[in-house]
């Protein structure tokens, strides 16, 4: 097993749906985002809306920093696409 850099988080700020929040992830999380988000071709800003949409549907509805990490976990295990889904169902029964 490779040597992990161990960081804190860091917070940034982004207006989503017309609000500014401040999101605090780990490093790795937001390189993450970013990859992801240039890879679909949309700003990161867009990205997150996306799912903070995507996460109000669930049954449990998670907090935006649970959710974001929730879908990266889910594209890293499903190997891209749409981890949420249209429901945002990711690891519900």
């Amino acid at each position: 097993m490779g040597r992990l850099a161990y960081h804190p988080p860091l917070k940034r700020s982004m207006t989503i749906a017309g609000h500014q929040t401040s999101i605090s992830l780990e490093p790795m999380f937001w390189a993450a985002l970013e990859d992801e988000a240039r890879r679909q071709g949309k700003p990161l800003s867009a990205l997150v809306a996306e799912i903070d949409v995507a996460r109000l549907s669930a049954a449990r509805v998670p907090n935006l920093t649970s959710a974001l990490r929730q879908y990266l976990f889910g594209l890293s295990e499903h190997g891209g696409g749409e981890a949420f889904g249209a429901a945002g169902r990711a690891g519900e029964p």
